[in-house]
């Protein structure tokens, strides 16, 4: 089972992003607090867990959570900051939104920027070792599949509800007979650059 804690007798909030590897959409973070003795030994890494257990999660998480937050930052603002600022943004305006402030933070991997003055650590992998990361890796990622499912409604010929976004063969395939829509992040290398990029043609 997960470590329930790192800072023992403090508001601890647990953080992660998801999508930061995506060629189009937005990157999403979550920011989850969970009670100081909790227990629940499904809880683990995101990307350790089928659809269908994540989701029966999200909704477990949401309901035992002492808060939980969802913060996004959209691909038009990381062609402007850059993916590594965006997934900060993301986690702090996940923070920002919590309806209890926590006193600690524990960030899944190695970056991070200082959120008000409260103390943070970075734990590579944190979201395979601390709950509460786990946590917000669930629900940043069950989120951001929401929000990737509801695009490809919109443009189906990408099929985002497939890929969510993330550089598979057959999302560049489409790229190259498409072109690029006004999700997709222009700063990122959609194509080889042998292969061009075409402006997307909203006719």
């Amino acid at each position: 089972m997960l470590l329930p804690f790192l800072n023992r007798n403090l508001i601890e909030a647990g953080c992660d992003e998801a999508g930061r590897g995506c060629l189009a959409g937005s990157v999403f973070a979550a920011a989850v607090i969970l009670p100081q003795n909790y227990v629940n030994e499904a809880l683990n890494d995101s990307k350790q867990l089928s659809e269908k257990k994540r989701y029966a999660l999200r909704s477990q998480i949401e309901h035992d959570a002492l808060a939980w937050a969802i913060g996004v930052v959209t691909a038009e603002e990381i062609d402007h900051i850059n993916i590594l600022n965006a997934s900060i943004e993301a986690m702090h305006r996940a923070l920002d939104a919590l309806s209890t402030c926590p006193e600690a933070i524990i960030v899944d991997g190695n970056r991070f920027r200082k959120y008000k003055d409260i103390p943070y650590t970075t734990i590579i992998k944190g979201d395979g070792k601390y709950m509460s990361i786990a946590a917000a890796s669930i629900l940043a990622k069950t989120y951001r599949d929401d929000y990737m499912n509801t695009l490809s409604q919109e443009y189906p010929q990408y099929s985002w509800d497939r890929n969510k976004g993330y550089p598979t063969a057959q999302h560049r395939e489409a790229i190259i007979e498409h072109g690029i829509t006004p999700y997709h992040r222009r700063s990122f290398t959609l194509l080889p650059p042998c292969e061009g990029v075409l402006p997307f043609d909203a006719d």
